[in-house]
Formats: structure tokens, C-alpha cells, sequence
């Protein structure tokens, strides 16, 4: 059997903190900056609250996951079986699109320290820089 593989769907410029912001970080940030059209607040709504309905957000599991004190740039990837899941994920890319955020899909079979994972994904604080497999 082979190793898994891990899919992201990031932003193409770092944030302030230093990491590439997911895609729905993203997204919530452009709504809650007013910057979506009616149609595009009903789909991202929709979309989050179905996101909410099917699959486990790490904060409640563990409130320390995304801490940066314990667990600097930690951030998701879906598991690449996770299909019910990413099958959405290109309507938050057309969002993103249409207010010319960038975005890119990358994969890895060992995108970082694991600090939380469930059957759809998994948190990781990313390899330093001088990580062989980073």
C-alpha cells in the first residue's frame, strides 16, 4: 500500500505570521471584509456550513492545535481519500478567482510534524526549511 498523500489549497503569498493562508481562511477573509457580491455570501455561507456539518474542526478537538506558541504555522491538508470533501473545494476556488486571489494545490506524502490528525485530514506544523523532505 502506498504512502498517504496530502492535499492543500493555499493562497500564493505568505501572511504576516509567515505561512501561505488555506483557502478557506482565505474566503472568510474576503467576507469579512464585505468584499463578496449577494451571490457569492450565499455560497460561501452554504459552503461553510456544509464544510461545518461534514468534517471535524480540529479547534474543538484540541483548542491548542492552531496556537502558535505551541504549534508555530501549523495548518491542514485534507487526506487525498477525503473525496466527499475536496470535491467542494472548487467553488471556493472560483470565489477566490473572481477577486483575483491567487491560489495553488500542493501535495506531499510528509508535509510536516502531525499535531492532529482524524480520517479526513490532518494539522502539521510544516518541516523547517532544512528538512530533507521539505
Amino acid at each position: 500500500m502506498g504512502e498517504t498523500v496530502y492535499v492543500r489549497f493555499q493562497g500564493t503569498t505568505r501572511s504576516p505570521r509567515g505561512h501561505f493562508p488555506g483557502i478557506f481562511g482565505l474566503a472568510n477573509g474576503l467576507a469579512r471584509d464585505g468584499r463578496l457580491s449577494e451571490e457569492q455570501y450565499r455560497f460561501w455561507r452554504a459552503g461553510n456550513d456544509w464544510y461545518d456539518t461534514h468534517y471535524t474542526n480540529p479547534s474543538e478537538v484540541d483548542p491548542s492545535v492552531y496556537d502558535h506558541a505551541v504549534n508555530p504555522g501549523a495548518v491542514a491538508w485534507f487526506k487525498s481519500t477525503a473525496v466527499h470533501l475536496l470535491a467542494r473545494v472548487d467553488g471556493y476556488l472560483a470565489l477566490l478567482a473572481a477577486h483575483a486571489v491567487d491560489c495553488e494545490r500542493v501535495e506531499s506524502t510528509d508535509p510536516g510534524r502531525i499535531v492532529y490528525e482524524d480520517e479526513d485530514q490532518v494539522v502539521v506544523v510544516p518541516w523547517r526549511r532544512d528538512h530533507p523532505d521539505s
